[in-house]
Protein backbone atom coordinates (compact mmCIF):
# COMPACT_ATOMS: atom_id res chain seq x y z
CA UNK A 1 0.00 0.00 0.00
CA UNK A 2 1.66 3.83 -0.81
CA UNK A 3 0.69 5.24 2.70
CA UNK A 4 1.56 8.73 3.07
CA UNK A 5 2.28 9.95 7.03
CA UNK A 6 1.32 13.45 7.38
CA UNK A 7 3.60 14.23 10.90
CA UNK A 8 6.34 12.01 11.69
CA UNK A 9 6.20 12.84 15.40
CA UNK A 10 5.76 10.02 18.43
CA UNK A 11 2.79 8.71 16.79
CA UNK A 12 3.25 9.19 12.84
CA UNK A 13 7.15 8.05 13.45
CA UNK A 14 5.98 4.85 15.03
CA UNK A 15 2.81 3.66 13.17
CA UNK A 16 4.96 4.68 9.77
CA UNK A 17 7.75 2.94 10.85
CA UNK A 18 5.85 -0.29 11.58
CA UNK A 19 4.37 0.14 8.17
CA UNK A 20 7.33 0.56 6.69
CA UNK A 21 9.25 -2.49 7.96
CA UNK A 22 6.09 -4.25 6.85
CA UNK A 23 6.81 -3.63 3.19
CA UNK A 24 4.06 -0.77 2.71
CA UNK A 25 5.85 2.35 0.58
CA UNK A 26 5.69 4.59 3.37
CA UNK A 27 6.12 7.98 2.91
CA UNK A 28 6.83 10.56 5.79
CA UNK A 29 6.12 14.33 5.76
CA UNK A 30 8.30 15.93 8.34
CA UNK A 31 10.17 19.62 7.82
CA UNK A 32 13.49 20.90 9.58
CA UNK A 33 16.16 19.53 10.72
CA UNK A 34 13.56 16.26 12.05
CA UNK A 35 13.75 15.63 7.98
CA UNK A 36 17.02 16.54 7.84
CA UNK A 37 17.73 13.68 9.78
CA UNK A 38 15.31 11.10 8.31
CA UNK A 39 16.73 11.68 4.71
CA UNK A 40 20.17 11.10 5.41
CA UNK A 41 19.90 8.42 8.06
CA UNK A 42 15.92 6.90 8.31
CA UNK A 43 13.76 7.31 10.63
CA UNK A 44 15.41 5.01 14.13
CA UNK A 45 12.83 3.33 16.02
CA UNK A 46 13.50 2.63 19.63
CA UNK A 47 10.94 0.77 21.13
CA UNK A 48 9.88 -2.04 23.79
CA UNK A 49 8.69 -4.16 21.24
CA UNK A 50 11.65 -4.14 19.46
CA UNK A 51 13.62 -1.65 17.23
CA UNK A 52 13.31 -0.85 13.71
CA UNK A 53 15.69 1.86 11.58
CA UNK A 54 13.49 2.53 7.71
CA UNK A 55 16.61 3.08 5.84
CA UNK A 56 16.64 4.53 3.23
CA UNK A 57 13.35 6.36 4.14
CA UNK A 58 11.24 8.08 1.84
CA UNK A 59 10.65 11.58 3.43
CA UNK A 60 9.85 14.94 2.20
CA UNK A 61 7.98 18.62 3.29
CA UNK A 62 6.01 18.63 -0.01
CA UNK A 63 3.01 16.38 -0.39
CA UNK A 64 2.68 16.85 -4.02
CA UNK A 65 5.67 15.38 -4.92
CA UNK A 66 3.82 11.85 -4.48
CA UNK A 67 1.42 10.35 -6.62
CA UNK A 68 -1.26 7.64 -6.38
CA UNK A 69 -1.43 7.17 -2.64
CA UNK A 70 -3.66 4.73 -0.94
CA UNK A 71 -3.52 6.22 2.34
CA UNK A 72 -3.00 9.88 4.40
CA UNK A 73 -2.86 9.08 8.28
CA UNK A 74 -2.60 12.41 9.63
CA UNK A 75 -0.29 12.49 12.69
CA UNK A 76 0.03 16.41 13.04
CA UNK A 77 -1.27 18.21 16.21
CA UNK A 78 -5.25 18.48 16.84
CA UNK A 79 -5.15 22.70 15.74
CA UNK A 80 -3.32 21.97 12.55
CA UNK A 81 -5.74 19.59 11.46
CA UNK A 82 -7.33 22.28 9.26
CA UNK A 83 -4.67 23.45 7.12
CA UNK A 84 -3.12 20.52 7.01
CA UNK A 85 -6.48 19.07 5.57
CA UNK A 86 -6.30 22.31 2.86
CA UNK A 87 -2.48 20.99 1.94
CA UNK A 88 -3.59 17.17 0.89
CA UNK A 89 -7.19 17.80 -0.62
CA UNK A 90 -5.13 18.57 -4.26
CA UNK A 91 -3.53 14.89 -4.10
CA UNK A 92 -6.46 12.89 -3.03
CA UNK A 93 -7.57 10.50 -6.03
CA UNK A 94 -10.44 8.60 -5.94
CA UNK A 95 -9.30 5.88 -3.53
CA UNK A 96 -7.07 7.58 -1.54
CA UNK A 97 -8.47 7.33 2.13
CA UNK A 98 -7.71 9.55 4.90
CA UNK A 99 -7.50 9.03 8.55
CA UNK A 100 -6.80 11.43 11.43
CA UNK A 101 -5.21 9.77 14.38
CA UNK A 102 -5.38 13.04 16.51
CA UNK A 103 -6.73 13.66 20.39
CA UNK A 104 -10.10 15.11 20.35
CA UNK A 105 -13.94 14.28 18.89
CA UNK A 106 -14.38 16.93 16.03
CA UNK A 107 -11.21 15.75 13.80
CA UNK A 108 -13.70 13.85 11.61
CA UNK A 109 -15.74 16.96 11.26
CA UNK A 110 -12.82 18.93 10.13
CA UNK A 111 -11.65 17.16 7.80
CA UNK A 112 -15.15 16.66 6.01
CA UNK A 113 -15.61 20.23 6.29
CA UNK A 114 -12.36 20.53 3.49
CA UNK A 115 -12.38 17.04 2.29
CA UNK A 116 -15.02 15.00 0.39
CA UNK A 117 -16.61 13.21 3.17
CA UNK A 118 -16.05 9.79 0.52
CA UNK A 119 -12.20 10.04 1.37
CA UNK A 120 -12.61 10.24 5.22
CA UNK A 121 -12.69 7.50 7.85
CA UNK A 122 -12.50 8.38 11.17
CA UNK A 123 -9.82 6.87 14.19
CA UNK A 124 -7.70 7.21 16.89
CA UNK A 125 -4.37 5.60 18.41
CA UNK A 126 -2.98 4.11 21.95
CA UNK A 127 1.01 4.66 22.20
CA UNK A 128 2.90 6.82 24.64
CA UNK A 129 5.98 7.34 21.80
CA UNK A 130 8.04 11.11 21.65
CA UNK A 131 10.79 12.21 19.34
CA UNK A 132 13.84 11.40 21.06
CA UNK A 133 16.01 12.93 18.84
CA UNK A 134 15.41 14.34 15.21
CA UNK A 135 15.42 11.36 13.24
CA UNK A 136 14.65 9.07 16.30
CA UNK A 137 11.40 7.89 17.59
CA UNK A 138 11.03 6.63 21.32
CA UNK A 139 8.10 3.94 21.99
CA UNK A 140 7.99 4.47 25.73
CA UNK A 141 4.49 2.39 26.88
CA UNK A 142 1.38 1.19 25.63
CA UNK A 143 0.69 -1.58 23.14
CA UNK A 144 0.45 1.03 20.18
CA UNK A 145 -2.84 0.28 19.01
CA UNK A 146 -5.18 2.00 16.12
CA UNK A 147 -8.78 1.66 15.90
CA UNK A 148 -10.68 3.04 13.15
CA UNK A 149 -13.86 2.66 10.99
CA UNK A 150 -16.28 4.40 8.21
CA UNK A 151 -18.21 6.92 9.17
CA UNK A 152 -20.80 5.44 9.07
CA UNK A 153 -19.39 2.32 10.65
CA UNK A 154 -20.18 0.01 7.70
CA UNK A 155 -17.27 -2.64 7.33
CA UNK A 156 -16.67 -1.67 3.85
CA UNK A 157 -14.36 -3.54 1.75
CA UNK A 158 -11.82 -1.06 1.83
CA UNK A 159 -11.94 -0.91 5.76
CA UNK A 160 -11.63 -4.76 5.78
CA UNK A 161 -8.18 -3.92 3.29
CA UNK A 162 -7.09 -1.52 5.86
CA UNK A 163 -7.72 -3.69 8.71
CA UNK A 164 -5.12 -6.48 7.16
CA UNK A 165 -2.55 -3.93 6.23
CA UNK A 166 -2.52 -2.39 10.43
CA UNK A 167 -2.88 -6.23 11.57
CA UNK A 168 0.30 -7.14 8.98
CA UNK A 169 2.62 -5.07 10.31
CA UNK A 170 2.35 -5.69 14.12
CA UNK A 171 -0.31 -3.19 15.28
CA UNK A 172 -2.78 -4.20 17.74
CA UNK A 173 -6.09 -2.75 15.05
CA UNK A 174 -9.89 -2.38 16.04
CA UNK A 175 -12.20 -1.97 12.93
CA UNK A 176 -14.61 -0.08 15.32
CA UNK A 177 -18.31 -1.09 15.00
CA UNK A 178 -19.35 2.45 16.67
CA UNK A 179 -16.58 4.78 16.10
CA UNK A 180 -17.63 7.47 17.52
CA UNK A 181 -17.73 5.66 20.70
CA UNK A 182 -14.41 4.53 20.31
CA UNK A 183 -12.84 8.29 19.49
CA UNK A 184 -14.82 9.45 22.80
CA UNK A 185 -13.31 6.52 25.21
CA UNK A 186 -9.97 7.54 23.94
CA UNK A 187 -10.85 11.68 24.61
CA UNK A 188 -11.70 10.70 28.21
CA UNK A 189 -8.92 8.46 29.07
CA UNK A 190 -6.06 11.57 27.78
CA UNK A 191 -8.31 14.67 28.88
CA UNK A 192 -8.71 13.03 31.88
CA UNK A 193 -5.17 12.84 32.69
CA UNK A 194 -3.02 15.50 30.21
CA UNK A 195 -4.03 18.76 31.05
CA UNK A 196 -4.65 18.27 35.18
CA UNK A 197 -0.92 16.97 34.35
CA UNK A 198 0.43 19.99 32.66
CA UNK A 199 -1.06 22.27 35.67
CA UNK A 200 0.48 19.71 38.76
CA UNK A 201 3.61 19.13 36.79
CA UNK A 202 3.11 15.26 37.92
CA UNK A 203 3.83 12.34 36.15
CA UNK A 204 0.60 10.03 36.25
CA UNK A 205 2.03 7.86 38.90
CA UNK A 206 2.50 11.05 41.20
CA UNK A 207 -0.96 11.80 40.59
CA UNK A 208 -2.57 8.65 41.25
CA UNK A 209 -0.58 8.83 44.47
CA UNK A 210 -2.10 11.79 45.57
CA UNK A 211 -5.99 11.61 46.90
CA UNK A 212 -7.09 14.91 46.17
CA UNK A 213 -5.54 14.83 42.56
CA UNK A 214 -6.81 11.45 42.09
CA UNK A 215 -10.39 13.15 43.27
CA UNK A 216 -10.51 15.92 40.62
CA UNK A 217 -9.96 13.18 38.01
CA UNK A 218 -12.25 11.35 39.01
CA UNK A 219 -14.44 14.86 38.86
CA UNK A 220 -13.27 15.62 35.09
CA UNK A 221 -14.48 12.30 33.95
CA UNK A 222 -17.69 12.60 35.51
CA UNK A 223 -18.18 15.93 33.72
CA UNK A 224 -16.84 14.38 30.18
CA UNK A 225 -19.39 11.38 30.46
CA UNK A 226 -22.00 14.03 30.84
CA UNK A 227 -21.48 15.93 28.28
CA UNK A 228 -20.84 12.65 26.02
CA UNK A 229 -24.23 11.32 27.22
CA UNK A 230 -26.19 14.90 26.58
CA UNK A 231 -24.64 14.04 22.61
CA UNK A 232 -26.20 10.66 22.63
CA UNK A 233 -22.59 9.22 22.77
CA UNK A 234 -23.72 5.29 23.73
CA UNK A 235 -20.54 4.38 26.63
CA UNK A 236 -20.52 1.86 28.28
CA UNK A 237 -21.61 2.08 32.18
CA UNK A 238 -18.73 1.43 33.93
CA UNK A 239 -16.47 3.43 31.61
CA UNK A 240 -15.10 5.52 34.43
CA UNK A 241 -13.81 2.50 36.41
CA UNK A 242 -12.31 0.84 33.53
CA UNK A 243 -10.18 4.45 32.25
CA UNK A 244 -8.86 4.95 35.41
CA UNK A 245 -7.46 1.05 35.82
CA UNK A 246 -5.50 1.99 32.34
CA UNK A 247 -4.45 4.54 33.84
CA UNK A 248 -3.03 2.94 37.34
CA UNK A 249 -1.51 0.35 35.09
CA UNK A 250 0.68 3.52 33.51
CA UNK A 251 4.46 3.62 34.33
CA UNK A 252 4.96 6.10 36.81
CA UNK A 253 6.87 8.19 35.14
CA UNK A 254 4.21 8.36 32.01
CA UNK A 255 3.26 11.81 31.12
CA UNK A 256 0.71 13.20 28.02
CA UNK A 257 2.17 14.60 24.84
CA UNK A 258 -0.49 17.81 25.81
CA UNK A 259 1.95 18.23 28.84
CA UNK A 260 5.01 17.97 27.60
CA UNK A 261 3.98 20.37 25.05
CA UNK A 262 3.18 23.14 27.95
CA UNK A 263 6.21 22.72 30.16
CA UNK A 264 8.01 23.29 26.87
CA UNK A 265 6.17 26.45 26.62
CA UNK A 266 5.03 25.26 22.91
CA UNK A 267 1.35 25.34 21.93
CA UNK A 268 -0.92 22.66 23.08
CA UNK A 269 -4.25 20.40 21.99
CA UNK A 270 -5.55 22.16 25.55
CA UNK A 271 -8.40 23.77 23.49
CA UNK A 272 -9.34 20.23 22.08
CA UNK A 273 -9.69 18.50 25.34
CA UNK A 274 -10.84 20.34 28.38
CA UNK A 275 -11.41 23.65 26.69
CA UNK A 276 -13.96 21.68 24.34
CA UNK A 277 -15.79 19.96 27.33
CA UNK A 278 -16.07 23.51 28.71
CA UNK A 279 -17.29 24.65 25.22
CA UNK A 280 -20.04 22.21 25.15
CA UNK A 281 -21.07 22.31 28.71
CA UNK A 282 -22.18 25.94 27.79
CA UNK A 283 -24.14 24.75 24.76
CA UNK A 284 -25.80 21.57 26.23
CA UNK A 285 -26.40 23.56 29.58
CA UNK A 286 -24.07 20.98 31.72
CA UNK A 287 -22.19 22.43 34.00
CA UNK A 288 -17.99 21.35 33.98
CA UNK A 289 -16.68 23.54 37.14
CA UNK A 290 -13.28 20.98 37.02
CA UNK A 291 -12.82 21.05 33.59
CA UNK A 292 -13.21 24.98 33.30
CA UNK A 293 -10.74 25.21 36.15
CA UNK A 294 -8.18 23.11 34.94
CA UNK A 295 -8.83 25.31 31.48
CA UNK A 296 -8.91 28.87 32.92
CA UNK A 297 -5.71 28.20 34.91
CA UNK A 298 -3.95 27.14 31.35
CA UNK A 299 -5.21 29.43 29.30
CA UNK A 300 -2.66 32.20 29.94
CA UNK A 301 0.21 30.04 29.58
CA UNK A 302 -1.35 28.40 26.25
CA UNK A 303 -2.26 32.27 24.70
CA UNK A 304 1.58 33.06 25.47
CA UNK A 305 2.86 30.10 23.41
CA UNK A 306 0.60 30.85 20.62
CA UNK A 307 1.89 34.23 20.87
CA UNK A 308 -1.33 35.94 21.86
CA UNK A 309 -0.88 37.46 24.92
Amino acid sequence: MNIVIYGSGGVGGYFGARLAQAGNNVTFIARGKHLVAIQQKGLQLKSIKGNYLVYPANATSIISEIKDIDLILICVKTWQLADVSEIIKPVLNDNTMVISLLNGIANEEVLCSILPKKHVLAGLCKVVSKVEDYGVINHISYEPTIVFGELNNKKTDRALVLEQTFLKAGITTKLATDIQREVWIKFLFITTISAIGALTRATIGEMIASEEIKKMMFQTSKEIIEVAKAKGVNLPENIIEKQFKLIENQPFNTTSSLQRDMMNGNPSELEAQNGTIVKLGKELGIATPVNAFIYNCLLPQERKARGLS
